[in-house]
């Protein structure tokens, strides 16, 4: 590696608004911040502001189109540019751009790091080669324990090249009492919740496997046994129309109107968590990771989730949140009951221990440290250590 500054070039699909795409221009302002040329090359999107901001730049290249024709006329794309940008590495986050940069690296030379994001199941072998270009990294990269398991198991990757690096949550945005109350208190109308009632906040998509519906079964169950006294919150966008009005009918059957509301997506969820008295993630399929018990845990706040994937490491039950098996209403509604019941003293004592284990293993700044970490291995620079130089000044 010459003295010059390392150039990282980043490939996803689009700049959408996902876990996937904020943790691209996450890496690209610490690369930026650890003294690199930070690159992404996608479809444009919603994120393409704040990945400019980061101080990257963006080239528009359609990664998508999965046909094998599009994805050697991408590797091409990708050579021109590691060849005129002179690119030192390629990180890939999705199994399309990974193919493409894949050749494209073994063509030029230079090596590629691999994200795994997300549960990517393979029951045909077909599917498991598809995946399996997301293993095939210099260093891969896995977002949790429960997918580094993955990796070693059903794609043989040996520990030389895996990495576990969490996904994290800022700290900045998510620390109990910086958020005004005007903030808290714009949500608070637009969710139409009266200020003396409990949050029950779930925020995710509206799709079957997110567990809504077990939610609501779990709600029905819950009024019989507590009363009233909390509103339900389902935070997020309508994915699955069709689930979607199923959800609306079941909750009209069980006479949930006045303690279900359909938010839509929440963009400010800092807020939403400080209005929330505990916030909940019901999947009926092992999570990849789970961000939102994170950010929720950050603030201070009791979680629920089911006891599969990687809320098994996000969660430590009985001190920071409950878990719950999956697809099981009574079990729900006995934790829910469980947590809105607990005196505040008990609470306070969950509060604290949540926010210490999320500040200890999953902020922003570790994720981004850990990365660049593994970008100083195979480029023998300095980016982590003077990313953190830098974060330590801020």
């Amino acid at each position: 590696m010459t003295d010059r500054s390392p150039v990282i070039l980043q490939v996803l699909p689009a700049l959408g608004t996902g876990g996937l795409e904020r943790g691209a221009v996450e890496i690209a302002a610490a690369i930026t911040q650890g003294g690199g040329t930070a690159l992404v090359a996608s479809r444009p999107g919603r994120l393409l502001v704040q990945l400019r901001h980061a101080g990257a730049r963006h080239i528009e290249l359609d990664l998508k189109k999965k046909s094998p024709v599009a994805v050697l006329r991408r590797a091409r794309d990708l050579q021109a540019i590691i060849r005129s940008e002179g690119v030192d590495l390629v990180h890939a986050r999705s199994r399309i751009p990974a193919w493409a940069a894949w050749i494209a690296c073994r063509r030029e030379n230079i090596p590629l790091v691999t994200t795994w994001h997300g549960v990517h199941e393979a029951k045909w072998r077909a599917k498991k080669l598809y995946n399996s270009v997301l293993a095939r990294g210099t260093r891969v990269i896995a977002i949790s324990e429960f997918i580094a398991h993955r990796l070693r198991s059903e794609y043989a990757v040996p520990e030389s090249r895996l990495r576990v690096i969490p996904r994290g949550a800022d700290l900045r945005e998510f620390t109990p009492g910086t958020v005004s109350g005007e903030r808290v208190q714009k949500l608070a109308e637009a969710w139409r919740v009266p200020v003396e009632a409990r949050i029950i906040l779930m925020p995710a998509r509206l799709t079957a496997w997110k567990g809504q519906g077990v939610l609501v079964e779990a709600l029905g169950l819950l009024r019989s046994r507590m009363g009233t006294g909390w509103i339900c919150v389902l935070a997020g966008p309508e994915n699955d129309r069709k689930f979607s009005r199923r959800l609306q009918q079941r909750v009209r059957e069980l006479g949930l109107e006045e303690h279900v509301r359909f938010a839509g997506t929440c963009t400010d969820m800092p807020a939403a968590c400080e209005l929330a008295s505990v916030v909940v993630a019901p999947s009926l399929r092992p999570e990849p990771f789970g961000r939102t018990l994170v950010e929720a845990q950050m603030m201070g706040r009791p979680v629920i989730g089911t006891a599969q994937g990687a809320m098994m490491e996000t969660i430590l039950p009985g001190e920071t949140g409950l878990v719950v098996p999956p697809d099981d209403p009574e079990a729900l509604a006995d934790a829910l009951k469980s947590v809105l019941e607990t005196d505040d003293d008990a609470l306070d004592w969950l509060a604290e221990k949540a926010r210490a284990h999320a500040i200890a293993n999953y902020t922003t700044t570790l994720m981004q440290a850990r990365t660049l970490g593994v970008y100083d291995e195979l480029l023998g620079t300095r980016l982590r250590e003077t990313f953190e130089e830098y974060s330590h000044d801020q």
